[in-house]
């Protein structure tokens, strides 16, 4: 028995599946089953019913699950203690500039229990423009990243810690500034402020907004798209949580699929920095229930 088996039996608990859970392994499921089966045969129980449907906890996998989550948190632990005694740990961590968004508010909190957690590690912080919403995970400038979906996901694993109801920016004086919601027809003759040629796709077309909108300037940052429509009467897309500056409001766009917030990172295996980054974020969001995750195109929600 070896942690390898461990993280794969835990795997597929979490999943309940061993499709599912094959994928968020970046592995076939064959190897998996066999991996499984190989830890029932030597411990001498059977630790899961299999059904078509997915899979439950026999009475020893359920022991075998709490004891295995335990050794594998420990493992962590020992890992990141012998790193922090070479004076090797160091942990980059990506997030998007946004001005008044997530780490004005939130960020304190994470800050301060990952600190708590980790008193000896060296952090450092990147942020990124709009342009990169991985913020710098993709490129491998950072460890993990605070950040936000859709995006292109091939390769990066994302855990979401909330969803957020986004509106259009608008003018504070624009007639349609007083409305509580609004559809995309009634913003039909509005130029959208565009993001670079080049950005990531699904990233860019999100943001761009519903409809074949006229095109607006192309911004940057989140600052250059407030600016935009104060400046030259454009509209964006935002989400509501966000405080605005004087003289912005933002009317809420129901029709609009909400802005998921993520922890990503990249790989099947983490680490423990890694993996305590994602723990501390998804108990600061309120999203802590089980740090599932989900990989390529399906994200995994637990707020």
């Amino acid at each position: 028995m070896d942690l390898r088996e461990l993280r794969y039996f835990v795997t597929v608990v979490d999943e309940r599946h061993f499709g599912r859970a094959a994928a968020r392994l970046h592995m076939t499921q064959p190897p998996l089953s066999r991996a499984i089966k190989r830890l029932e045969t030597e411990l001498g129980h059977v630790l899961l019913d299999r059904s078509p449907g997915g899979v439950t906890l026999t009475a020893a996998g359920s022991s075998l699950y709490e004891e295995a989550r335990a050794l594998l948190a420990r493992a962590d632990q020992v890992r990141t203690r012998v790193a922090s005694a070479a004076g090797a740990a160091t942990i980059t961590i990506g997030t998007l500039a946004e001005g008044t968004g997530e780490a004005g508010r939130s960020g304190p909190r994470l800050a301060e229990a990952y600190r708590a957690r980790h008193p000896g590690l060296a952090v450092r912080i990147r942020e990124a423009d709009l342009t990169d919403p991985t913020a710098g995970l993709r490129t491998g400038q950072v460890d993990v990243a605070l950040t936000r979906a859709p995006f292109d996901q091939t390769g990066i694993v994302t855990h979401v810690l909330r969803t957020d109801p986004v509106g259009v920016v608008l003018r504070a004086d624009d007639p349609l500034a007083d409305r509580e919601s609004l559809h995309p027809d009634d913003l039909a003759d509005r130029p959208w402020f565009r993001l670079p040629e080049g950005t990531d796709p699904i990233w860019r077309a999100y943001w761009r907004g519903p409809g074949a909108n006229p095109e607006g300037p192309v911004v940057r940052t989140a600052h250059e798209c407030l600016q935009a429509v104060l400046w030259n009467g454009s509209v964006g897309v935002a989400p509501l949580s966000h405080a605005l500056p004087q003289g912005l409001v933002a009317v809420a766009l129901p029709d609009m699929p909400p802005s998921p917030l993520v922890v990503a990172w990249c790989g099947t295996d983490p680490g423990p920095l890694i993996r305590s980054f994602a723990e501390v974020a998804a108990s600061v969001y309120g999203a802590g229930r089980s740090l599932r995750s989900a990989s390529g195109v399906r994200s995994a929600s637990v707020g």
